[in-house]
């Protein structure tokens, strides 16, 4: 196997790093780029073009599902391996619709890690065992086809529903995302009518229970 070229994506330098001494202990594999945000691992997606994106799935700003689609979408080479201390099917599935080839929990250890990185580099997939029956029982229980009301929302929806959940205000949404208030302020109506909620504050126990945010 040649070098593979890797993109580190986690909002705590200490868990990046740790990460990164993880991986360099390997010689097949080299840290091209950290981001410590999910805007910023696509920017270094697209300026780097990893062979692996390992994206944690719960950052600031824009999460690591929306950072793994777009990723997907903006440095389609770039294989995503989404890493969580999320083990419920709901994270699980929406990192593997999203376009992630792999997940892996936090409690995994070095080695697994390790494994699974390589595994993706080598356009395998890959599910730490403990987490291997979500996907299971995701497809047993198809909700008669029907994805959940987040899962339909539109990506920038998203972002604006997880801005929500950390506590912004429309006005530091709107100058976080470079747009009017009364944009946000439409879209805050829109999730409430999606979300069926009534309440601001309903939304972002959404959040938090569909793993936007961390608790």
């Amino acid at each position: 196997m040649t070098t593979a070229r890797i993109l580190i994506a986690n909002e705590h330098r200490i868990l990046r790093e740790g990460l990164r001494r993880i991986l360099e202990a390997d010689p097949d594999l080299s840290i091209v780029a950290e981001a410590e945000c999910g805007e910023a691992a696509v920017q270094l997606a697209i300026e780097h073009d990893p062979d692996v994106a390992v994206i944690d799935v719960t950052m600031p700003r824009l999460g690591g599902i929306e950072a793994i689609r777009r990723i997907r979408s903006t440095a389609p080479r770039t294989r995503c391996l989404a890493l969580s201390m999320h083990e419920t099917h709901i994270q699980v599935t929406q990192a593997l619709h999203a376009g992630a080839s792999g997940y892996v929990v936090n409690s995994a250890s070095a080695e697994e890690f390790v494994e699974a990185v390589r595994a993706t580099a080598q356009g395998k997939s890959y599910l730490s065992p403990s987490i291997a029956h979500c996907v299971v029982d995701a497809i047993a229980q198809t909700r008669d086809g029907v994805p959940s009301a987040v899962a339909q929302l539109s990506g920038r929806e998203r972002e604006v529903l997880q801005l929500i959940a950390e506590g912004l205000s429309s006005k530091e949404i709107a100058a976080s995302l470079g747009v009017s208030l009364k944009t946000i302020e439409t879209h805050r109506s829109n999730l409430m009518g999606k979300l069926n909620v009534r309440k601001a504050s309903k939304l972002v126990r959404v959040a938090i229970h569909e793993g936007l945010v961390a608790i």
